[in-house]
């Protein structure tokens, strides 16, 4: 197994072994990609206040989110597609998370259905959803979250409609990819990727093949997708989904102040500031550049979490800074499980939290709630 000491190395290993439509889906963003590049390097500028001199010992990454006990503030992203970065890649992501101590939230779009995860990675993930036209569907899917005894649902608000996305359009991406000449080739040269995936039946969207009327195949569902996304979505919505469900509720796509007061007045448990990885609205403005507004206008009032562009724990720490009271990583896990599986995600996981621990104990801390924005060094992150 190669040394793996940081994030990139599991990008640059992903890419090696994940076929070309797939893994151009993980790492892309909409339209020129502006906000997908500006969400990672908007980190970079904010820089931290070293101390020293401070007693270092007992240190804890400990926290919660929504109530629950985590082992670091971080949450894995709801992701569409895991299963095709790595066969099984929803059972092995939510199998990783939860020996970690930290939640793993399952895409609408995801490969291994609510019941397969639940059944072979165990219960209390949390389940992402997109509305969809067919509301009874959305009636049965969240019923379904229910029986399988997911602890929160994670309600998406900025996929009404699609976002431009080139390269998955010049890839023709389709899951199971569609058996083209060009595709043949790229996957021959993808042995690991090619044998986990003739070893496993899960290949289609397991939420939606065999749960609508009418879907049962992928010429079905292709069809039954391209119209469902519901551009008439809104806070009426939300309140007849937060009914339905009952539970913690999170909403995940607030990238505004006045859509995050709005959010906070719904009666959610928290919000998600997040840009969708820059998959949506290319142009907008990264999701760390957009917390610390957010945190201002409504952090008293609800619990703010951040999303899009995190790569180290590092990152997840700027966040806490800058007021997250959680934080989320996809790509980072998406680039370790196309690596390595399972092994993979634990590593990015492992990377990621020695990188907070080590960073907030040079910042002069021992436990991670205590941190603030006095730790980064003035002018050098963004602002109300």
């Amino acid at each position: 197994m190669p040394v793996i000491t940081h994030i990139e190395e599991l990008r640059q290993l992903a890419e090696r072994r994940v076929p070309r439509m797939f893994y151009d889906y993980a790492d892309s963003g909409a339209w020129t990609e502006s906000t997908y590049r500006a969400n990672e390097s908007d980190f970079q500028k904010i820089k931290f206040r070293q101390r020293v001199a401070v007693n270092m010992e007992g240190r804890s990454t400990a926290s919660s989110m929504i109530g629950q006990k985590v082992a670091m503030p971080v949450a894995i992203a709801p992701t569409g597609l895991t299963g095709m970065q790595h066969a099984d890649g929803e059972i092995l992501a939510a199998r990783a998370a939860r020996k970690f101590g930290i939640p793993f939230t399952l895409s609408t779009m995801s490969i291994c259905s609510i019941e397969d995860v639940a059944r072979h990675a165990g219960e209390g993930f949390w389940f992402q959803l997109y509305v969809m036209k067919d509301r009874s569907f959305i009636e049965r899917l969240i019923d379904r979250a229910k029986a399988a005894h997911c602890a929160a649902l994670v309600l998406t608000l900025d996929l009404q409609i699609l976002g431009q996305r080139h390269k998955d359009i010049r890839n023709g991406l389709s899951a199971p990819p569609k058996l083209t000449l060009k595709n043949m080739l790229n996957m021959a040269t993808k042995p690991r990727w090619a044998m986990g995936m003739l070893g496993t039946p899960r290949r289609q969207f397991g939420n939606i093949v065999g749960h609508v009327s009418g879907v049962a195949d992928m010429s079905s569902l292709s069809e039954w997708t391209a119209s469902q996304f519901d551009p008439a979505l809104n806070w009426d919505d939300v309140q007849w989904i937060k009914k339905r469900w009952g539970g913690k509720l999170i909403l995940k796509g607030i990238a505004d102040v006045e859509d995050a007061k709005l959010a906070a007045a719904s009666g959610a448990d928290a919000l998600i500031v997040s840009n969708h990885g820059g998959r949506q609205l290319d142009g907008a403005q990264s999701s760390i550049e957009a917390l610390p507004a957010i945190v201002d206008a409504v952090g008293q009032k609800i619990e703010v979490h951040m999303d899009g562009g995190i790569r180290s724990g590092q990152d997840v720490l700027r966040a806490l800074a800058l007021g997250a009271k959680g934080t989320y990583i996809g790509r980072a896990m998406l680039y370790g499980l196309g690596a390595m599986g399972e092994a993979g995600v634990t590593r990015a996981l492992e990377i990621i939290h020695k990188e907070l621990d080590i960073t907030m104990a040079f910042c002069g801390h021992t436990q991670v709630d205590t941190v603030k924005r006095e730790i980064l060094l003035p002018g050098s992150y963004p602002t109300a």
